[in-house]
């Protein structure tokens, strides 16, 4: 089967990625409003960039008026905000404790009812930005965008790249050693399938290691 992507719908095209390109890890983004109402979604094209400097990006799409979701709305604002620079957000890890007060947050509020409110979920202090941090989250990833590429401005569910630095990371007490290992069975953190897919990485006997290079043929 060969597929002609400039013949498929938007719908399709979108089928297809989130069928074919899985597991894919979930960015939870806190943000705040400028008048300081606080934002939180799921976000699924989302990715580890760069360790030096310590970067992430996620993919906010356009809503269906073609126009930025909240959490984009938020951050472009910031980014207009000489005093405090690039907008903030929080990337929050999902662990499977809190799977559905997270789908929940993909509920298309009116702009500045917060997700926090509808969800239950509980706002703790960030560090260093302003944006609120996820409690419940054992991971959290404090970040100022430093781009922000608009591939299909105006189009309804066009794409967008956020691209931000990690200024500062919590993690709870245990999840990391002093190696700096993250304890996978204490994240216990979820992924995105296809459709309404989802899966667990908490258990070890779903998980399993191999050497990297020649080593690994050797089986």
């Amino acid at each position: 089967m060969e597929i002609d992507v400039n013949t498929l719908s938007q719908a399709d095209r979108y089928k297809l990625l989130i069928g074919g390109i899985v597991p894919r890890p979930i960015a939870f983004v806190s943000t705040l409003s400028p008048d300081g109402r606080p934002n939180l979604a799921p976000f699924s094209f989302f990715a580890g960039v760069s360790s030096e400097p310590m970067a992430l990006l996620f993919c906010p799409a356009n809503n269906d008026r073609g126009e930025p979701k909240d959490t984009l709305r938020n951050i472009l604002a910031g980014a207009t905000d000489a005093e405090h620079g690039g907008g903030e957000f929080v990337v929050n890890t999902v662990s499977e404790s809190f799977a559905r007060p997270m789908a929940a947050c993909a509920e298309p509020l009116e702009y500045g009812e917060s997700e926090f409110e509808l969800s239950g979920l509980t706002m703790a202090p960030s560090r260093v930005v302003r944006p609120a941090r996820v409690a419940e989250s054992l991971l959290c990833f404090e970040c100022r965008a430093t781009r922000v590429l608009r591939l299909a401005p105006g189009v309804p569910g066009g794409g967008n790249i956020v691209l931000g630095r990690v200024l500062h990371v919590h993690a709870a007490d245990g999840l990391v050693n002093e190696r700096m290992h993250v304890d996978p069975s204490k994240l216990a953190a979820i992924g995105r399938m296809g459709g309404l897919g989802y899966v667990r990485t908490g258990d070890a006997a779903q998980r399993f290691e191999m050497p990297m290079g020649r080593a690994a043929l050797r089986g």
